[in-house]
């Protein structure tokens, strides 16, 4: 036979639970403050990086005293790429239209690109440098400036090279590669449908068709004609043309400027001191932020898929 419970031990063990349940709760309510605080913190951290990425704070405090405006081009010149048209033409207003620059220095480290973008970048340069004659430009070659590379740089004032830089290759290419040997061994059949004669123009897969190379011949002999001419507009009595000198070889920089490819050697901040005589020297350089470049990446591959399916690729010719 059980005993009665007693009341009050009823009541406070009740009362006990009541309290524990509501600490819990406070503690819970304490717990989720605690990391809605954190959120935020991250948040308002991460636009901040968003923001000092896109503000080129210690560009603008020099902008009160004469100084050099640096640009750089590094990498493959390509239209999805960093060093785009858009990229160094934006560079280069910005540099010509701000009123305490001495002189502009194009620091090129690039093994060549698209035609297209280089002829962009050239135009661009030689529109401003008439538009300015009073701000020099001078292209600075560090590692390579070969193909595209040179194309832009011959726009230049004067270019200025290391002993050991590497600069030239003035020729065009198309490359690709033929599967149809591998496929008929693996006893893969290609089956290629198209609406136009040449639509498959050097389909990688299908065996080589004479007329076909012989159109992409006759294309890049006309690209590597408009390439010399460049030059030759570019470098002028300066350059010392011998059989070799647009066979796509590439020189030293010692080797460029004893056939006037190149004018002398030089450094940014030596061209910046000696040259310009500014020796102090600010980034002009457009960059992608994180969304940008995101954007390009994916709205290019998304465009050019969407292309690619309704009309095949091409092989594209390039400078590099």
């Amino acid at each position: 036979m059980t005993e009665p419970q007693d009341p009050d031990k009823s009541g406070e063990w009740e009362r006990r639970t009541l309290e524990k349940l509501a600490f819990a709760a406070l503690e819970e309510q304490k717990a989720r403050r605690r990391w809605g605080v954190f959120f935020k913190f991250l948040g308002f951290a991460y636009v901040g990086v968003l923001l000092l990425s896109v503000i080129d704070w210690g560009r603008e405090a020099g902008h009160q005293e004469r100084h050099t405006a640096l640009i750089d081009l590094k990498g493959v010149i390509e239209s999805r790429g960093p060093d785009n048209a858009e990229h160094i033409v934006e560079s280069l207003q910005a540099a010509f239209k701000e009123k305490n620059v001495a002189g502009v220095v194009l620091r090129i480290n690039s093994p060549g690109g698209s035609p297209v973008q280089a002829g962009i970048i050239n135009d661009e340069i030689r529109r401003l440098r008439t538009k300015h004659p009073e701000i020099p430009l001078y292209a600075v070659v560090e590692d390579v400036c070969a193909s595209g590379g040179y194309y832009v740089a011959v726009a230049a004032d004067k270019i200025y090279v290391n002993k050991a830089s590497l600069v030239g290759s003035i020729g065009v290419l198309m490359d690709g590669f033929g599967f149809t040997g591998a496929m008929e061994k693996l006893g893969v059949e290609r089956r290629l449908l198209t609406a136009g004669a040449n639509k498959g123009f050097l389909d990688p897969f299908s065996p080589q068709n004479d007329e076909q190379k012989a159109f992409a011949l006759t294309m890049l002999d006309e690209i590597h004609r408009q390439f010399i001419d460049v030059v030759r507009s570019g470098r002028g009595d300066r350059l010392k043309e011998t059989p070799e000198t647009f066979s796509g070889l590439v020189w030293t920089g010692e080797q460029s400027v004893r056939m006037g490819l190149a004018d002398d050697f030089g450094s940014v901040d030596s061209v910046a001191r000696d040259v310009i005589k500014a020796e102090k020297v600010l980034d002009y350089s457009v960059k992608d932020n994180l969304f940008e470049r995101f954007a390009r990446r994916f709205g290019a591959s998304a465009v050019s898929g969407f292309w690619q399916g309704l009309f095949g690729s091409l092989p594209a010719a390039g400078m590099r």
